[in-house]
């Protein structure tokens, strides 16, 4: 008997809000699913400009934001459902990360559960980076537990959403981290230049790589610290954007440049790491579609690398996030101290009923 879930994500690169309706399967400990409708929901102009901006708000009109994406999250759900004919026993939602400061002790992803639950009728899993980071983990990434559950005939799980992150199994734990930011630079530099997003990276391989800066941006400090660790918007704004912005040479050459780099970051955390070459490594996340970023990939790594169909392509965080909220009802645990350096492993999400 399946359990039938409807698992939501949005995230930094503010692509649009995926939504992932599946069907999981459970036997004696092994775990398979049936990803049967998904979607993404772009964001208005209003909707893209709010979340872009959420970290600048005052707090009252930062909570009158998170009830609304909430009642939105909840709106969207319900549409969803209607044009698909499902009927989803759960609502896994993974909301929209403001802010994310674990060496602070908090995290905040927008999209009140309340609000979500009552909207939509259906009980609902969110918040579920808070526990860890109240553990003193990194409360990210999440998506390994999917990667060890759902595909593990894989040695190596490689995202490429807004920022990159990876996922193996080291000593008998398994490991994960951000890697570097990708869509989320990619596509402002893709808007400098009139486009939504740099197609296949046909801008980026009309560039060329220009040796000062990718020099500049392998030496920033956050490579060198040892994982557990993640990535933010604040750190992107703060130490990655600020090297782009002194140097003066064309959008595609950045372009082809940040690829060199996101490559060579890849490598450091993979093959470097003891990951024998020639392992499998399963590419997914929206630059999966980038095919001169693949490339670079390929030929830095020297792994064997899988570009799966469009539908794990691009939703498969949705896709985990949906197995995530599962686990939180059934009390398994779901987030692993070895990923995050919290205290203990854990079941993480708070269980919100309509």
């Amino acid at each position: 008997m399946g359990y039938k879930v409807l698992g939501l994500m949005s995230g930094t690169s503010l692509d649009g809000l995926d939504l992932a309706y599946v069907e999981f399967f459970e036997q004696k400990g092994q775990w398979s699913f049936e990803l049967h409708h998904a979607t993404t929901l772009r964001y208005s102009d209003e909707w893209y400009s709010d979340l872009r901006n959420a970290q600048t708000l005052p707090k009252s009109e930062l909570q009158k934001l998170h009830r609304d994406y909430g009642a939105y999250l909840g709106t969207s759900c319900n549409k969803f459902i209607e044009q698909h004919q499902v009927h989803p026993e759960l609502i896994a939602s993974h909301g929209h990360t403001v802010f994310h400061q674990p060496e602070n002790r908090y995290t905040c992803q927008l999209g009140d559960g309340k609000v979500l639950a009552q909207t939509s009728g259906i009980q609902t899993v969110n918040d579920f980076r808070t526990l860890d980071v109240s553990l003193g983990g990194q409360g990210a990434p999440l998506v390994p537990v999917g990667d060890k559950l759902l595909f593990s005939k894989y040695d190596v799980c490689l995202n490429l959403g807004g920022f990159a992150n990876v996922s193996f199994e080291s000593d008998g734990s398994r490991i994960a981290f951000d890697v570097a930011p990708v869509n989320i630079v990619l596509n402002v530099l893709a808007n400098a230049l009139g486009k939504e997003y740099d197609d296949n990276g046909e801008l980026a391989a009309t560039g060329s790589t220009d040796g000062q800066l990718l020099e500049k941006l392998d030496a920033l400090s956050y490579y060198l610290e040892p994982a557990p660790k993640s990535l933010s918007r604040e750190w992107l704004d703060e130490q990655f954007m600020p090297v782009i912005g002194k140097t003066g040479i064309s959008n595609e050459d950045k372009l082809h440049t940040i690829c060199e780099h996101i490559a060579v970051q890849v490598r450091r955390s993979t093959v470097d790491l003891g990951i024998n070459p020639g392992s499998k490594m399963l590419v997914t996340g929206g630059g999966a579609l980038n095919g001169f970023l693949v490339d670079c990939i390929r030929r830095e790594t020297q792994l064997e690398v899988t570009v799966p169909d469009k539908s794990i392509i691009e939703y498969k965080e949705a896709l985990i996030f949906a197995l995530l909220g599962l686990l939180r009802i059934r009390g398994d645990i779901n987030c692993l101290s070895s990923v995050t350096g919290a205290q203990r492993d854990c079941s993480c999400g708070v269980i919100v009923s309509p």
